[in-house]
């Protein structure tokens, strides 16, 4: 038994129960989550999480929406649906993932508004006071990378234009593909 690989184990799971406890999650200590959580949940964490660790928490933050990406796809995207969008051209699908992304928004949104449309061959996303924005919205970035580059087109760029926690009324992202 490697007991390094042990000793970064064991600081990953104390590094995890502290961040629960210092965001007032110590509930999910004993058990994960088996659903989406509160927004307010998720805020807190990501407060909990960037304050802990100033260095790597955008990078934790785009694996946690990489992940939230997989859960939908895995849960809540029906596969006859994935199947379709892969074998679309590209704008097509794109069109039909944001139409359900916005029948879905409290995903992505919460509490915030959501607002999504096509232009110049890119999808613009909109989250007008958006109750997890972080300084450039790491989360949200690796949840849509990791959708339109499973449903849409492999080559995908997210680029976060605005954001709330610069002054700005909402968070803007340009979603393009080639």
């Amino acid at each position: 038994m490697d007991l390094d690989l042990v000793a970064q184990f064991l600081e990953q799971v104390e590094e995890r129960a502290a961040a629960l406890r210092a965001a007032g999650l110590a509930h999910y200590l004993a058990r994960d989550p088996e659903r989406m959580t509160d927004e307010r949940e998720a805020a807190a964490l990501h407060l909990a999480v960037q304050a802990r660790q100033p260095r790597d928490w955008d990078e934790l933050s785009w694996e946690a929406g990489t992940r939230t990406a997989e859960y939908l796809l895995e849960h809540r995207i029906p596969q006859g649906a994935q199947w379709l969008l892969r074998r679309l051209p590209s704008a097509w699908s794109a069109r039909l993932l944001l139409r359900a992304i916005r029948g879905h928004a409290w995903t992505f949104a919460g509490s915030g508004a959501f607002s999504a449309r096509m232009e110049r061959g890119a999808a613009i996303v909109s989250i007008t006071d958006n109750p997890i924005a972080m300084p450039g919205c790491p989360w949200h970035r690796g949840v849509f990378t990791r959708l339109f580059s499973e449903l849409v087109s492999p080559n995908v760029l997210v680029r976060h234009e605005a954001c709330c926690t610069g002054g700005g009324k909402a968070c803007i992202f340009v979603i393009s593909w080639t």
